[in-house]
């Protein structure tokens, strides 16, 4: 038997209902197509001068992010734990490789990229899943403006859809609700939300500026984005800054910046924050945001602060979605069509 007509007699198997949960998810098209895009991004990234690197999945740091929950592994049987924690018995599956990569950069390296698996509690829907595939690269003397440029290139070398589009987040929200995010009360905000009849959760205060923007940007504005081309938005407001620097402007903003396209978010990226001190008063405001939600704490040292504090150089940073890519690229609306096997197979 080829190899083509067996793959389609697995794929005629694939398709019967109900599905047995041994059985894979994703027809084997789809994963060859996964495999050749997989080849085409690391032949991109070789063309750049990029080097693949591998960094720890389990690790003693974690990404402080109030929306990022990331899965804790006892480690107590581990005979060496860590000298930041020498007591804590927990590691944590990561939620990016962004500490260990930018570690290596802060000890020379000049471009790098990863494809990690890494993985989000609570994160299981059509669009996402607890254990998924991001690709992340860092080049060192980047600014905001040629990380952009890298990742429409990216994109177009993948999908095919031509550059991408710029965009501001200011520029967005005018255009499709009509008001200035960094410059409007919350009130306004608020009331914007309310008008345009959006579904709000119970559990948002209305003093959460950022969670009302993001109601605006999710139910608004995203679902326009990238329907004709790919579209990235950039400049976004200083208080949803993350690991980026900010712009002294007036107001200031977040060098940071999103690729959607067919109204999805692919990627986030980061002209990155290089002051350690800053990342330590950005991870106690997370945290207290966390605590405040209701959730654990999590730990404020990390290696990457010394790093910093070592010398991390001026760069700019991406992390990109791979699963949802394949999904795009192969017409796909959820990523079990693009996994093997999602959560509820795993």
């Amino acid at each position: 038997m080829s190899i083509k007509s067996h793959s389609n007699v697995i794929d005629a198997c694939f398709l019967r209902k109900p599905f047995a949960d041994h059985v894979p998810t994703a027809f084997l098209e789809n994963l060859h197509r996964r495999a050749d895009l997989l080849h085409r991004l690391r032949t991109f990234f070789l063309g750049y001068g990029f080097l693949e690197v591998e960094t720890p999945i389990l690790s003693a740091d974690t990404v402080v992010d109030r929306h990022l929950d990331p899965f804790g592994v006892q480690a107590a049987s581990v005979s060496h734990p860590s000298p930041l924690s020498p007591r804590a018995p927990t590691h944590w599956l990561q939620t990016s490789p962004e500490f260990g990569m930018k570690r290596l950069l802060a000890a020379g390296a000049k471009a790098i990229y990863q494809v990690s698996k890494v993985f989000r509690r609570d994160e299981i829907g059509p669009l996402h899943n607890p254990e998924f595939t991001m690709v992340e690269w860092y080049r060192v003397g980047d600014g905001m403006k040629e990380g952009i440029e890298l990742l429409s290139d990216l994109c177009e070398a993948l999908l095919g859809r031509g550059p991408a589009e710029p965009i501001s987040y200011r520029e967005a929200f005018l255009q499709y609700v009509d008001i200035d995010p960094l410059a409007a009360e919350t009130q306004t905000i608020v009331a914007t939300v309310r008008r345009l009849k959006i579904g709000v959760p119970e559990s948002l205060p209305e003093t959460d500026r950022d969670g009302w923007l993001d109601l605006l940007l999710v139910e608004k504005i995203q679902p326009h984005l990238g329907r004709t081309r790919p579209a990235i938005i950039y400049d976004f407001p200083a208080s949803q800054a993350a690991l980026s620097r900010i712009r002294p402007e007036d107001p200031p903003v977040a060098e940071r910046f999103e690729l959607y396209v067919d109204g999805i978010e692919l990627a986030n990226g980061y002209h990155e924050l290089l002051d350690a001190d800053e990342l330590r008063r950005r991870n106690k405001i997370a945290n207290a945001q966390r605590v405040a939600d209701g959730k654990q704490p999590l730990p404020e040292e990390s290696r990457l602060l010394a790093a910093m504090q070592a010398g991390l150089p001026p760069c700019t940073g991406v992390a990109l979605g791979f699963d949802r890519l394949v999904m795009l690229a192969v017409g796909a609306k959820t990523l079990a069509e693009v996994i093997a096997f999602p959560f509820d197979r795993a």
